[in-house]
C-alpha cells in the first residue's frame, strides 16, 4: 500500500513540476525581452559560422558544410555502386545459369547452322535464276543516266 501511495506522489509531483517548467518556458518565451536575446543569440550564431566559413575558405580548408555535401555525395556514389554491384550479380548469376544449361553455346550453335542453311538456299536461288550473270564489283558500275 505504502508503494502505491509513493507512486502516485511520484507521479503528482513530476506532473506538477512538468506543469511548472512548462509555464515558465512559456512565459520566458512571451517576454519580449528573452525573445529578443534569443533572436539576437541565433544572429550572432549564424554571423560566427558565416565568418569561420569565410576564414576557412581563406585558409583553403573545408568547412562543415562542405564536408557534410562531400559525404551525402559519397553516399549517393556508394548507393549507386551497390546498385550497380547487385545488377552485374543477377546478370552474372543468370549468365551462369544458362551455361550450366548448356544455352549459351548451344544457342550459339544453332544460331550459326541456321545461317548456314540459310545461305546455302540463297546460293541456290540465286544460281536457279535464269539470266543470272556475275555480279559486277561496285568500283566498275556505271550509273545510265537519262539524257534530255
Amino acid at each position: 500500500m505504502a508503494d502505491d501511495s509513493d507512486d502516485g506522489l511520484r507521479r503528482r509531483l513530476a506532473r506538477t513540476g512538468e506543469d511548472a517548467l512548462g509555464r515558465l518556458a512559456q512565459d520566458l518565451l512571451e517576454n519580449p525581452l528573452v525573445n529578443g536575446a534569443i533572436a539576437r543569440a541565433f544572429e550572432a550564431r549564424e554571423k560566427a559560422a558565416q565568418a569561420q566559413e569565410v576564414a576557412m575558405g581563406a585558409l583553403n580548408l573545408p568547412s562543415a558544410a562542405d564536408l557534410e555535401r562531400l559525404t551525402r555525395r559519397v553516399r549517393s556514389v556508394s548507393q549507386r555502386l551497390e546498385a550497380i554491384e547487385d545488377g552485374v550479380d543477377r546478370l552474372d548469376e543468370r549468365l551462369g545459369a544458362l551455361a550450366a544449361a548448356g544455352g549459351i553455346d548451344g544457342r550459339l550453335d544453332g544460331i550459326e547452322q541456321r545461317l548456314q542453311a540459310l545461305m546455302a538456299e540463297l546460293q541456290a536461288l540465286n544460281e536457279a535464276l535464269p539470266g543470272a550473270r556475275e555480279p559486277v564489283s561496285r568500283n566498275q558500275e556505271r550509273l545510265t543516266v537519262p539524257q534530255e
